[in-house]
């Protein structure tokens, strides 16, 4: 007999916690090609509605390499302060969140795909039932020469950067790791895996 069983069913019974959809927080150093494979992946799920890309909320001017919502550091503060962010960090000077609307997308059962600091892991597995972890990463030469081919100066330095992507590297344990070095379709293609995986698996 062979038996189907809801992996996320338990994690849904957990008092308190958003679900039952899913978080899936795309981590990784800068220069891995988050927003690359984000982007690839938004395209192929263009017609599913149940799956959602919020667009992340940042103290940065509007930049061609990253689709985000600028606003000042003033609003930033002022949206934190009033519960405006489910998830909200500090990084490189700047300060990112995302919108609290996703919270509602997550209470209907569709699937959240969010680019976040790595900080913030621990603080999302404990607020929502359904979260999965996604590390994009890729060799530090690889790395440096994306970031020196951005020319984005209000990042920090890239030496500084790389100190701080390797520690954090180390003090997260990823649910799924997808190396971003050939063509960027073979890393979309896993992301849609991950985040298509209906949560089952079968005991024979």
């Amino acid at each position: 007999m062979t038996w189907f069983v809801d992996t996320r069913a338990s994690s849904r019974t957990r008092l308190g916690m958003i679900g039952p959809g899913r978080l899936v927080l795309v981590v990784g150093p800068s220069g891995a090609g988050k927003d690359t494979l984000i982007n690839g992946t938004r395209l192929e799920c263009a017609d599913d509605p149940t799956v959602v890309f919020p667009r992340r909320v940042v103290t940065r001017p509007p930049s061609t390499s990253e689709d985000h919502e600028s606003i000042s550091v003033e609003s930033f503060e002022r949206t934190a302060a009033s519960r405006g962010f489910a998830l909200w960090w500090h990084a490189h000077g700047n300060r990112y969140g995302i919108r609290a609307s996703i919270d509602d997308d997550v209470r209907l059962g569709r699937t959240v795909i969010c680019n976040v600091s790595r900080t913030i892991v621990g603080i999302a597995r404990e607020r929502y039932a359904n979260v999965t972890v996604v590390l994009i990463t890729a060799p530090e030469r690889v790395l440096e020469a994306r970031l020196a081919s951005r020319g984005r100066p209000s990042d920090g330095e890239i030496a500084q950067r790389m100190v701080r992507s390797s520690e954090l590297e180390r003090s997260n344990e990823p649910d799924f790791v997808i190396r971003n070095v050939g063509r960027p379709g073979v890393g979309i293609r896993r992301l849609l895996n991950v985040i298509h995986d209906p949560g089952f698996f079968v005991i024979f």
